[in-house]
């Protein structure tokens, strides 16, 4: 199972939930079924969108945990924007 943050634009809540690589939340009830959360005043049916961020899995072939090398980011940096990013800012 693969962690996903989902948010609901209605309420502006972000909730965090595992599920299976091919699965997909589609409405605020469908995520705080999943999640185990009231509802509240958010109707069910209600659409959510899964953000970009949600269900990273990197693993590296017979290392364990302590012995895991850094993991690189596409365009070098911590965040592949070194010319706008605060932490390269000069």
């Amino acid at each position: 199972m693969l962690t996903y943050d989902y948010v609901c634009p209605a309420n502006d809540r972000t909730v965090q939930v595992q599920h299976g690589i091919k699965d997909r939340l589609k409405t605020w009830g469908e995520l705080c079924e999943r999640a185990g959360l009231d509802p509240a005043e958010t109707p069910l049916d209600t659409p959510v969108e899964r953000l970009m961020s949600g269900g990273l899995l990197a693993t590296v072939s017979g290392a364990t945990r302590g012995e895991m090398p850094p993991l690189p980011m596409a365009g070098g940096g911590c965040c592949g924007q070194p010319q706008s990013c605060h932490r390269h800012a000069h």
